[in-house]
């Protein structure tokens, strides 16, 4: 009996162990500090969810955009996005066309929103709204 009992207690520990490890894989967290480290693309945002910041990176620098509703022509939906950077010193090497890149991938996610990039950011661009 109390083989039988040991192991199934380490099944279960194998279980979970798998468990974690495969959390600890798909954690966004882990994916977007990956993606910082390798200049990469990464996007995390909940949809469903307009109180949740949307987090992003590019090319190793790190943005935060809160989400604002308000109203279109027939329903509520995201209309204005304001973009902040993490840490200033990461835009070293962005240029405007990067800016356009991310505002972008923002419009196809939240097409009746209006993008307000901060400062240091909003001396980049062209157009100012």
């Amino acid at each position: 009996m109390i083989v039988i009992l040991f192991r199934i207690l380490i099944i279960a520990a194998v279980l979970l162990l798998t468990y974690s490890i495969i959390q600890y894989f798909r954690n966004p967290q882990r994916l977007l500090q990956h993606a910082k480290d390798s200049s990469g693309f990464y996007f995390i945002d909940e949809p469903s969810n307009s109180k949740k910041n949307i987090q992003f990176v590019y090319k190793g620098c790190q943005f935060v955009g809160e989400k604002y509703v308000g109203t279109t022509d027939n329903s509520f939906e995201i209309i204005d996005i304001h973009v902040t950077v993490v840490n200033s010193l990461e835009l070293q090497g962005l240029s405007r066309d990067d800016i356009y890149f991310l505002e972008k991938e923002l419009l196809i996610r939240y097409p009746h929103a209006k993008i307000n990039w901060k400062h240091p950011i909003n001396k980049l661009l062209l157009t100012h709204t």
